[in-house]
């Protein structure tokens, strides 16, 4: 689901330099896909109540598969941003999907599958960053565009392989009667909402943000390699949760201790040494790993299963809102004041709304 998602950071300043995008520009062009995990998680929960989880699933993948590959004739801006948009509506209707199948699949260890199905989410996300550049750019012929057809296959044969298997597995069906909706009056919705916003927002903001930073203050080189360590730091964070899962986590201790340590990792970050620069990066993508696996454990914790999707959907259109708008004004603040660091306000913003939200919360049980 988000492979082809980072692999658009890597080549962000030869979009720049070709289509001529202010860093404004840029914000909305990371962003849009977080927007539309926002806006189209409660259609993807409506899916779900007609067509089931796992019908879901199959076709949000096939969707991300299309327009990723037609971002692969992208010539303009309007192609691209449309490409991209299509893109984002697929990675939202399949999210809500995943925890009522998890759910369903392994009711009694749902913080370790939860662990594992975030870890493979990681291993697209750690893949696409760090191999864009050395090897698909070059197999592209140096062009981004076809960079990102070439990282479309790879989500095309994960459809190819969940229809084929799709027989031998248990699903989450649908009926014409089953609620969609998401209960916003419901204290947990935007709980998690937020939590999620918090941990999108730092990590999202991270990705779009550290290839210029690192342009303008004269370090191009380490580009990769902080993407890189911010990625992959994310795939140890994944597994340690879910072993740690195993025990019994405290949401609330967790989430304090992740938003603390984001702060420090920035401050970590903003020294400009390059071992801060690939500490700092490691560091935030280690906490957010783990806040990720926390947030996404918790919907069939607390809702009973009819009410799975509900809950995951309103956690996905709050958090992923929250997370498109904290990044763009980031953005906007470097084109403003022309200080690169206040890019990173996004990372700052998101770590205090996870240390304010975490600190009100009302004793949430562990998470097995």
């Amino acid at each position: 689901m988000r492979v082809t998602l980072l692999a658009v950071p890597p080549v962000l300043p030869l979009i720049h330099r070709d289509l001529g995008l202010t860093e404004t520009g840029i914000a909305v062009l990371t962003g849009l896909p977080v927007v539309l995990l926002a806006v189209a998680a409660v259609p993807g929960a409506l899916l779900i109540a007609r067509f089931g989880a796992r019908g879901t699933a199959i076709i949000g993948m096939l969707l991300i598969a299309v327009a990723s590959g037609l971002r692969g004739v992208a010539t303009s801006i309007v192609v691209l941003f449309g490409a991209t948009f299509f893109m984002g509506v697929g990675i939202a209707v399949t999210q809500p999907a995943i925890p009522l199948l998890i759910g369903e699949w392994l009711p009694g260890r749902i913080g370790l599958a939860t662990a594992v199905y975030v870890n493979g989410v990681l291993v697209g996300e750690t893949l696409s960053p760090a191999l864009t550049l050395p090897l698909v750019l070059p197999l592209a012929a140096g062009r981004w565009e076809w960079s990102f057809g070439i990282w479309a296959l790879l989500v095309l044969l994960t459809v190819l392989l969940m229809a084929w298997l799709a027989p031998r597995l248990p699903d989450a069906s649908g009926s014409p009667t089953m609620a969609w909706s998401p209960d916003w009056k419901r204290a947990e919705t935007w709980e998690l909402g937020l939590l999620l916003g918090g941990t999108a927002a730092a990590y999202f903001g991270a990705n779009a943000f550290i290839p210029d930073f690192l342009r303008a203050i004269e370090r191009p080189q380490l580009i990769g390699a902080c993407l890189t360590f911010l990625n992959a730091s994310q795939l140890p964070a994944s597994l340690v949760a879910g072993l740690v899962g195993a025990g019994g986590v405290r949401p609330r201790t967790t989430f304090l201790a992740v938003g603390a340590t984001i702060l420090g990792s920035l401050g970590i970050f903003l020294l400009r040494q390059d071992w801060a620069l690939l500490l700092g990066a490691g560091m935030l993508g280690f906490c957010c790993g783990v806040a990720l696996v926390l947030c996404l454990s918790l919907p069939p914790v607390l809702s009973d299963r009819g009410g799975v999707h509900r809950l995951s959907a309103g956690m996905f259109a709050i958090g992923y809102s929250y997370s498109f708008v904290v990044p763009l004004l980031g953005g906007a603040a470097w084109d403003f004041t022309h200080v690169p660091a206040t890019a990173f306000l996004s990372v700052g913003v998101g770590a205090v709304t996870m240390l304010v939200i975490a600190a009100s919360l009302r004793a949430p049980r562990a998470v097995a």
